[in-house]
């Protein structure tokens, strides 16, 4: 369920499955057609899902994004006789309110010891104390929007004036929509950031390979935040001892608070964290895959994903060895002019078909006719590997040469740090 980079991702790798007998994509993109059926369906159109899932003898359902799992699709399944039989990959609305609810994430941590940067939460009825919190504040200020809000929900600010102005806005502003109807005020931590994937059957996990991404529209990290501009793996700083507390003080402690708080969790559990002195703290949660994260890890994962799946109702993932590659797989996103602002769509793609040694996942594309158009801001997600992340890059920036719409701009500096 998906039409981005990382359903592509998810359905290439799925593709490869001897599992696999047919993959249906709703609604899918132009590149996503190479590797199964596109189905006019939208995400959160659960009873056309359900239809369609009983009507093509369906097994699994692959959610890509939070929006359909923050919304129940998971409980929707499991409430209905005719499809409890079919395995979704992603948690009950409790569970994906680890992403839905900034506020209740941070509770969760706090209930659980995993380390995470201290906060308050606020809302209009007790707007006033939000402001003398704020007056007390270290700077920078770090404001989050509680509910989902595109990735865009998240504001830095340098001091207190600027705060109290985006605090005001987000709340009785309506800045955010009913997504800002309560704040989290947040202290700001200083540190480099990565993306570590668990996967979890609700009482085992296993850990799929780190990434790190890149935010920013503008080279050196400057600029509006995006959904995301590239993306490296693996990460040189995560090295075995960083990785080691990260499981033990954040993946361990959040499955195992999951279980305890009886709530139904089976598929990604995303941990966008910063290591701060050596230490890893959350920044956030995600209840699926990141993107554009998903195009360098899928590559590097070597385990079979839907033999992975096949574990979740039997919680037996503690059976499981991940295997992935050596190599480094670097992907580099091609962009709208304009992006993340606005831009026009239904630019002519070029090139595609001469591109080599690079993977093409589509993002924001359509077909019309024997063409590929672009159709969002993101358009292509450019996946290379290489021994590593320097020569991945080289491959990715080669196979971008190649390529050609309108307009189409991308970052020339994704692993800027690691050269």
């Amino acid at each position: 369920m998906g039409s981005g980079g990382r359903e592509s991702a998810l359905a290439w790798k799925m593709k490869q499955s001897t599992l696999c007998e047919a993959l249906f994509i709703a609604p899918g993109n132009a590149g996503t057609a190479q590797y199964g059926t596109n189905v006019t369906i939208g995400i959160n159109d659960f009873e056309a899902i359900k239809a369609f899932c009983l009507d093509n003898k369906i097994d699994v359902l692959f959610p890509g994004s939070e929006d359909p799992l923050v919304n129940g699709i998971k409980d929707y399944f499991g409430a209905d006789e005719a499809l409890q039989h079919i395995s979704v990959v992603g948690p009950s609305r409790a569970g994906a309110m680890l992403e839905g609810s900034k506020d209740f994430a941070k509770a969760f941590m706090r209930r659980h010891n995993i380390p995470t940067a201290s906060y308050a939460s606020f809302e209009e009825s007790n707007f006033d104390e939000g402001i003398a919190y704020i007056s007390n504040h270290s700077t920078p200020i770090v404001l989050k929007a509680d509910g989902l809000a595109a990735g865009k929900g998240v504001v830095i600010t340098a001091n207190r004036e600027e705060a109290k102005h985006v605090f005001t806005d987000m709340i009785r502003g309506n800045a955010f929509g009913s997504a800002g109807a309560r704040v989290v005020i947040e202290q700001f931590l200083e540190g480099i950031e990565l993306s570590v994937f668990a996967f979890t059957d609700g009482k085992n996990y296993v850990i799929l390979p780190e990434a790190k991404d890149y935010k920013r529209i503008g080279e050196g990290d400057t600029g509006l935040n995006t959904g995301g501009m590239g993306a490296i793996s693996p990460v040189p700083f995560a090295d075995a001892a960083f990785m080691e507390k990260v499981k033990q003080k954040v993946v361990e402690p959040t499955i195992k608070g999951l279980a305890a708080e009886g709530i139904d969790y089976q598929g990604f559990v995303f941990f966008g964290l910063i290591k701060v002195d050596g230490e890893p703290y959350v920044i956030e949660y995600n209840c699926r895959m990141g993107d554009p994260e998903t195009e360098v890890v899928m590559p590097r994962l070597e385990n079979d994903l839907l033999e992975l799946v096949q574990h979740l109702p039997k919680q037996t993932l503690d059976t499981v060895k991940i295997k992935y590659k050596a190599q480094a797989a670097c992907t580099v996103m091609m962009v709208s002019g304009g992006y993340p602002g606005d831009y026009a769509k239904g630019a002519v793609i070029s090139g595609l078909n001469e591109v080599q040694n690079s993977i093409v996942f589509h993002a924001g594309t359509k077909a019309a006719g024997q063409e590929v158009l672009t159709n969002g801001g993101r358009v292509l997600a450019i996946t290379s590997y290489g021994d590593n992340i320097q020569e991945a890059l080289a491959q990715s920036y080669q196979s971008i040469s190649r390529i050609h719409f309108d307009n189409c701009y991308y970052r020339k500096d994704i692993g800027y740090e690691f050269k």
